[in-house]
């Protein structure tokens, strides 16, 4: 004759859950027992995580080490790199723009020492039209001697 097992089927266990022993008071008293009652509270955060290291395989944790060890010796050289590059960028461009806007500022100087001759010598209106003739004032430019 074959013999019958009973399983448990678990309904019992949840629809028991509003008994008084699993209260969030008993269940929290419980726990302070607990971690009371625990010799090796004296575990750090660190030494936590390195223990659950021993539930992965030794493969896994190779690989995941050289991917971190990787991840951050590119950081590295692309720090390093963008430094490089970024100093290139600008003593280049320093090297090469100054000189042309220091030329720029010469000839704006000159140009402005130019009309203030002008307006000095020949007065203000002279400054302002900029240009050999007054255009009909004052007196009229000299005729060109021929060359001989």
């Amino acid at each position: 004759m074959p013999i019958i097992e009973e399983v448990d089927s678990g309904i019992d266990a949840t629809s028991a859950s509003n008994s008084r022993e699993d209260s969030p008071t008993t269940k929290k008293s419980e726990m302070a027992n607990m971690i009371e009652d625990d010799p090796d509270i004296d575990e750090t955060l660190s030494e936590r995580l390195w223990g659950l290291t021993e539930m992965f395989p030794e493969s896994l944790r190779n690989f995941t080490s050289s991917v971190v060890c990787g991840s951050i010796s590119g950081a590295k050289k692309l720090y390093s790199f963008s430094r490089s590059s970024v100093w290139i960028f600008f003593t280049t461009s320093a090297i090469l723009v100054a000189p042309v806007i220091f030329e720029v500022e010469r000839m704006q100087l000159e140009e402005v020492q130019r009309q203030q001759q002008r307006q000095i010598l020949l007065g203000p209106s002279a400054a302002v039209s900029g240009g050999g003739g007054m255009h009909g004032m004052g007196m009229p430019m000299p005729p060109h001697m021929a060359q001989r």
